[in-house]
């Protein structure tokens, strides 16, 4: 039974569509900059990817969630859910820009721009390599504070139950 890879549907499906090139940096900086809103995602895949749309609810479930947090001084437990659900959303986005990034051109070119093999080529400078250290920079920034801030609302919660106990 033949089954058609993703490059081959994603060629199937765009049939009305002309094959566009699909530029690398550029998907890294959309991961980076706008990656909470799928559009590196809506610009690799079109505006029906699942994943995408995915990215768009995360963000928007988690921006409720950090108001609930910080009114609530980091007690609400709905707040935790949603944060976390925005805080993947985000964090995804970053390790986007890192994966899309650092990927060689040829194996980039061979996934995403077959159409054009041997007529044009992805050429990456400088531009992706800063697109990936502040990529790496503020997603591992954003990681360790909301850890932090996780551990500390845990262990005062702990203190406070300790106090509680002891009168």
């Amino acid at each position: 039974m033949y089954v058609p890879s993703e490059t081959t549907r994603q060629l199937m499906s765009n049939q009305n569509n002309p094959a566009r090139f699909r530029n690398k940096t550029l998907t890294a900086a959309l991961a980076f900059l706008l990656g909470s809103l799928g559009a590196h995602r809506f610009y690799l895949y079109g505006p029906r990817d699942v994943w995408g749309w995915a990215h768009i609810a995360g963000t928007l479930l988690g921006i409720p969630g950090v108001m609930l947090l910080v009114a609530s001084e980091r007690a609400s437990i709905p707040g935790w859910g949603l944060a976390v659900i925005g805080a993947v959303s985000l964090l995804s986005a970053f390790l986007a820009a890192i994966v899309y990034g650092l990927r060689p051109d040829a194996k980039w070119d061979a996934q995403f721009n077959p159409a054009f093999a041997g007529k044009r080529a992805s050429g990456s400078g400088w531009t992706v390599i800063f697109v990936v250290i502040f990529s790496l920079l503020i997603g591992a920034f954003l990681l360790m504070t909301g850890l932090a801030l996780s551990f500390q609302t845990y262990f005062e919660s702990q203190v406070e139950a300790a106090k509680a106990i002891s009168q």
